[in-house]
């Protein structure tokens, strides 16, 4: 049987998600910034209030995942367009804001399990990545090793938090806080071969309906590269990542450790070489 080569066209729409795998599809041109799971996810997880205040950067409290926010609806103006004119139309789907709840995407390969130096980071039955807080011991070496920046470590209690993906309430057979107070169904739970296809469906939808920059951010193709093999929690974005503060191409921090060896025994010798070569002159 010959091998199969997989191409840029037949990764679009696929993850390597284990069997059984569970987790979450946001779709953001059905979020309306309502902060509903916000608000679930603190109060599921008894998690300390966030600043009252505006960031001044967008009608947004809380300004990004942290120890304490766990889900984080981002609010995105669109001041102009293309010629860098304010917008005088709208397309279908479209709007000047751009909205997106964000969230631990539970990598296929995650980066910060592989940097848990105590086991304290564990994949559960539901290929969901938690961090076991009796066990943590602080040493943040899981948060640089997140090419999304989502685990951090607390202040208060000195160990790192994240996203669980309600671990506990899917062990009594209930969707995450998040999905289930989701009022527009723009966060979807369920196993992630039966959300990825949904994906692709409504993808395909949007793109007949006029959003032709409708895509999955999440699949091997974009949003789950260099190592990560795809996320579990996976979005339908209609821009540009970095508009949503998201890596175009992430890459496992690890997978850059034999280059950086390799540049660093190169640099050594190169020095060492010119070392003796002055010390001959002399």
């Amino acid at each position: 049987m010959s091998a199969t080569i997989l191409t840029e066209e037949s990764l679009v729409g696929t993850t390597g998600a284990r069997p059984g795998a569970m987790g979450f599809l946001t779709d953001t041109t059905l979020c309306i910034g309502c902060k509903a799971c916000e608000v679930a996810c603190k109060q599921w997880n008894q998690l300390p209030m966030d600043n009252f205040g505006l960031t001044g950067f967008s009608y947004d409290n809380t300004g990004d995942l942290g120890a304490s926010t766990w889900r984080h609806v981002a609010f995105v103006e669109q001041i102009s367009d293309e010629t860098g004119q304010r917008p005088t139309s709208l397309r279908a789907f479209q709007s000047n804001w751009l909205m997106m709840s964000d969230i631990c995407k539970h990598c296929v390969q995650a980066g910060c399990l592989q940097a848990c130096p105590t086991g304290a980071i564990i994949r559960t039955e539901y290929d969901t990545v938690v961090i076991q807080q009796e066990i943590c011991n602080g040493c943040g070496y899981c948060v640089p090793a997140c090419p999304f920046g989502v685990p951090e470590l607390s202040i208060s209690d000195h160990k790192v938090h994240k996203c669980t993906l309600c671990y506990d309430r899917l062990q009594d057979g209930l969707e995450p806080a998040c999905a289930k107070s989701c009022p527009t169904d723009s966060i979807q739970f369920g196993p992630v071969d039966a959300l990825m296809a949904r994906a692709r469906a409504r993808v395909s939808t949007l793109q007949t309906r006029g959003v032709e920059g409708a895509y999955i951010y999440g699949d091997q193709a974009v949003g789950g590269t260099g190592g990560i093999e795809g996320l579990n929690a996976f979005f339908i974005l209609t821009a540009p990542p970095e508009v949503y503060n998201l890596p175009s191409q992430p890459v496992l921090p690890q997978t850059k450790v034999l280059p950086g060896f390799t540049a660093l025994a190169g640099a050594a010798l190169a020095f060492g070489v010119a070392a003796i070569l002055a010390l001959r002159e002399e």
